[in-house]
Formats: C-alpha cells, sequence, structure tokens
C-alpha cells in the first residue's frame, strides 16, 4: 500500500513538472515583458511594437503631379548639386516640420496645373515635391524623385 502511494506522488510530481513548460507563456525568444500573447498583444495589455513605417502606394494624384512636372521639365532649372543629402531627405515625412531655408516656392505655370488645397502650398525640396501647411511649414505630403 505505502509503495502504492509513493508511486502515485511521483507520477503526479513527474507529470507537474513535465507541464510547466506547456503552461509558462511562450517567449518566442524575447526577454521577460516583451512575449507577445496570443491575440498580438504585450502581456501588459498593449502594444509594445514600434509601429511600421507607413509606405503609400502611388496615388492617382501623386501621378498627376509628377505629369505635370515632365511637361514643365524645360523650364525647371535642376542640377545633382540641388540634390539633398540623406540625412536630411529621410527627415522630410508627413508630420514633420519643413526645415527652414531648404524649400523652394515653384513657379506660378507649374502651380496652375497642380491639384490646389485650401490652406496648402506645393514647394520643391531637392529633388522631392512637398505639400506643406502654409502657415505652420508642417509637411502634408511628400513625393520623392518628381524632379529626377
Amino acid at each position: 500500500m505505502r509503495s502504492r502511494r509513493r508511486y502515485r506522488l511521483v507520477t503526479a510530481l513527474s507529470l507537474l513538472l513535465a507541464a510547466s513548460p506547456v503552461v509558462a507563456s511562450p517567449g518566442n525568444g524575447q526577454p521577460p515583458g516583451h512575449a507577445k500573447a496570443a491575440g498580438g498583444q504585450a502581456e501588459r495589455g498593449h502594444d509594445e511594437t514600434p509601429p511600421a513605417r507607413h509606405v503609400e502606394e502611388p496615388s492617382i494624384e501623386a501621378t498627376l503631379i509628377r505629369e505635370v512636372f515632365r511637361r514643365h521639365r524645360d523650364t525647371l532649372a535642376i542640377d545633382d548639386r540641388e540634390r539633398l543629402p540623406p540625412g536630411i531627405r529621410m527627415n522630410l515625412a508627413r508630420g514633420k516640420p519643413l526645415p527652414p531655408g531648404i524649400a523652394k516656392r515653384l513657379d506660378t505655370d507649374i502651380l496652375r496645373d497642380l491639384p490646389h488645397h485650401e490652406g496648402y502650398e506645393w514647394r520643391r525640396v531637392g529633388w522631392d515635391v512637398v505639400l506643406v501647411d502654409a502657415t505652420h511649414d508642417i509637411i502634408h505630403a511628400v513625393i520623392r524623385d518628381v524632379l529626377n
């Protein structure tokens, strides 16, 4: 009788020890506190992953703007010296302030053909074109390599 109890106790303990890794939260190679639970939420109840960089698909307006600049290519005097350094160019993003002194106003002939947005104005920054809030110089849209 005593051997049966001992056998059951040893079996129960071994099952308990064997099942503990199964019950544990999956770490997926992450340190404690960074593991993802089911459903993609962090253990503390909110998502701690940094937001993905927003990549917009080419829109109809971007295609139209590129076509306008293609038509006015002969009136624009662009050379390689006007290209922005990579660090400054990477900082041209939606919602960020326009760095002072790097934007140039566009010719009225080009502005006439571009889409008009009330309270915003188009500016040229290196080879890119940006739509900027006219009062606060906050970038609303960036269209890359339009003048390339």
